[in-house]
């Protein structure tokens, strides 16, 4: 794989199912239209597929529950409602797509009623006079000459969404039946079900349709808080009841056919910090105020993924998704469950592959499914097996795809150490980079990263893994490192980087570190503390200071305190940049300016600290980009940064 072959990584998002209509929404980089490219294709189970939208920026497929209708988002040309995804809907059975929303700043996924007619949905709505609304007026200014922000709580603004508390997300509901019947009028103004003080999400819509859940910070956003409510609104609007109070971060809840409530949630009664998502249920009773959920799932063991779907209650069991030593695993859940663990979970589906996502429609189930050859298919589980139904990754896999080398090491305190190694062609000796993922709660998968794949092909063996402090190992894997960032992580990168080495086809003479976010923060401290290891290193979007990081990133004034801890001393001792004139290899300091996870500060005071001590520093900033640049930023900077990175490499190894 090469950089520009980014173009031929299509990924399906979650499918949408009723009956024999099984539709997903791909979606590709296009370098040309510097964009994502969109669309709804439509998926048989004879294993043939076709266009069902044309784009270019298509997403969301949702069918109604009869079967008669299907929902999208559909984002246009230009700016304002017509650049933003809009609420569009067109019958199962072809024929022209109706546009039911014209939203300033778009909509969000819709969720269909019980009784196929109205739609369900949040927006966020701009504050008069913001992002390119008419004020008061009846001017639109300028961003830069929008009236000044009054910020008087921590929460103000997120990564890649941008400021918050003047653009509150707030649900809203469409009858769509209506806006399609003949000589109805176009998208009119809605009004939002909830109010301005909280932001809505997650909306799912009770047995009877009379009523909307969703969730919400406690006390309806009265201050600061990641937790996060189960709540209900009259589908007819009215005042908003909390259902449950969630133990820590509560998202994606739906019902069962029994009305039992089911959703994922966190616990952060022991832990703040990587807390591991767990399934839980409740009985809600309307009007009679929040009641006690259980938890099905073991803490300890089972960490579901709740970005591949809502849990799909099945009879007497309910499906989830859960990351497990590298793998996304389909695992059952008896409804009557008591913290079950990971051992007695029923499997549905588990390989060396991710499920990125699924649906269950009666007995039929679906899942995109992503592997070390594949970014991700559309494949029927069912009694006789996995069935593959599409091959969007035949292009990549024709540009070539180097395979995964499972390894296994014990650390220097015989802690078992799991990862992989991407082999490229030949008989080397190659150069090596040692490549860490971000998180540091998240877990390297068993699929195609493109980021092995592209270094691969250039030439070098790239070794990734997942150190004490990732996911998929368990609580106290992930907790193995709070408080103690640089201690038992290090030992943990270093002994998969060994243990490759031990290889005679790799040169350990030619050794490169690097990564990203929490990876560019191990990059930095590597560096300082095992320099004589690497040749050169690359630190992208990294935390170097955690005083600095406490105020000034989106998540530090709660983030910090739980995994590094609130004295000042001890932040210091865990920053990479307190240690930057003990770095002597050539470092390539990488960052985006609009980063809010890690904001640019963090990339300025290291390359600042490193020129000032003599090292042979650069630095390579991105505008317009967020945290999530490698991932989700504009195609072109995504081909740039790929060359710099390949001629960084170039260079020094």
């Amino acid at each position: 794989m090469r950089p520009a072959d980014i173009e031929v990584l299509i990924v399906p998002d979650r499918p949408a199912l009723r009956g024999n209509l099984l539709l997903t929404a791909v979606k590709r980089p296009d370098l040309a239209a510097n964009a994502t490219h969109g669309e709804v294709r439509r998926v048989s189970f004879d294993g043939s597929e076709a266009a069902w939208t044309h784009g270019p920026r298509d997403s969301a497929p949702a069918i109604s529950p009869d079967g008669r209708w299907v929902a999208f988002l559909r984002a246009g040309e230009g700016t304002g409602a017509d650049g933003s995804p809009q609420l569009h809907v067109m019958p199962s059975d072809g024929g022209e797509a109706r546009r039911l929303t014209s939203l300033h700043l778009g909509a969000g996924e819709p969720v269909w009623a019980p009784d196929s007619r109205r739609i369900a949905f949040t927006a966020r709505v701009p504050e008069a006079g913001r992002y390119g609304t008419p004020d008061a007026d009846g001017e639109t200014p300028e961003p830069a000459a929008e009236a000044p922000r009054w910020i008087t709580r921590m929460d103000y603004r997120i990564d890649d969404v941008g400021f918050l508390r003047d653009r509150v997300q707030r649900l809203f509901v469409v009858d769509a039946v209506a806006a399609l019947e003949p000589g109805a009028s176009g998208p009119g103004e809605l009004e939002p079900l909830t109010g301005d003080g909280f932001d809505a999400a997650h909306p799912a819509w009770t047995p009877d349709g009379t009523r909307l859940v969703f969730t919400a910070p406690p006390d309806w956003g009265a201050a600061e808080s990641d937790f996060r409510d189960i709540c209900a609104i009259s589908a007819d609007g009215g005042e908003p009841e909390v259902l449950v109070r969630g133990e820590g971060y509560s998202e994606r809840p739906v019902f069962g056919p029994d009305g039992t409530l089911f959703y994922f949630g966190q616990s952060f009664e022991e832990h703040h910090e990587a807390a591991p998502t767990g399934l839980y249920a409740a009985t809600p009773e309307f009007g009679a105020g929040p009641v006690k959920a259980r938890r099905l799932t073991d803490a300890e063991t089972v960490d579901c993924e709740a970005a591949a779907g809502p849990p799909a209650p099945r009879g007497d069991d309910v499906l989830v998704a859960v990351r497990h030593r590298g793998a996304v695993e389909l695992r059952a859940v008896a409804v009557d469950a008591d913290e079950a663990l990971l051992a007695g979970l029923p499997v549905v589906h588990a390989d060396k592959a991710a499920v990125r996502s699924f649906t269950l429609d009666g007995s039929t189930l679906v899942a995109v499914i992503a592997t070390p050859e594949t970014s991700g298919e559309v494949v029927l589980l069912g009694d006789g097996g996995p069935r593959v139904l599409t091959d969007y990754s035949k292009p990549l896999r024709d540009k070539g795809i180097r395979p995964m080398i499972e390894l296994e090491t014990t650390a220097s305190d015989g802690y078992p150490v799991h990862g992989w190694l991407v082999l490229p062609e030949g008989e080397g000796p190659h150069p090596v980079l040692r490549v860490v993922h971000g998180g540091p709660f998240t877990q390297q998968e068993w699929a195609v990263f493109d980021e092995a794949q592209v270094y691969a092909s250039a030439g070098y063996a790239v070794v990734v893994g997942n150190p004490r402090g990732s996911a998929g190992y368990g609580q106290t894997h992930g907790h193995a490192i709070t408080h103690g960032f640089g201690t038992v992580d290090v030992d943990d990168v270093l002994a998969l980087l060994d243990k490759a080495l031990e290889r005679p086809d790799l040169d350990a003479s030619r050794v490169g570190i690097m990564g990203g976010s929490y990876g560019g923060f191990m990059t930095g401290w590597l560096a300082a503390h095992h320099g004589e290891r690497f040749k050169a290193a690359w630190s992208e979007r990294a935390v170097n200071a955690w005083d600095s990081m406490l105020g000034s990133s989106d998540i530090g004034y709660f983030f910090v305190d739980a995994y590094i801890g609130s004295d000042p001393e001890e932040q210091r001792a865990r920053s990479p940049l307190s240690y930057a004139a003990q770095i002597k290899i050539p470092f390539a300091v990488v960052h985006s300016e609009q980063d809010w996870r890690c904001p640019l500060e963090q990339a300025q005071r290291m390359f600042v600290a490193l020129r000032r001590a003599g090292a042979p520093a650069e630095m390579l900033v991105f505008p317009g980009e967020g945290h999530e640049l490698s991932r989700s930023g504009r195609p072109r900077h995504r081909l740039q940064r790929f060359e710099a990175v390949l001629e960084w490499w170039a260079r020094h190894l």
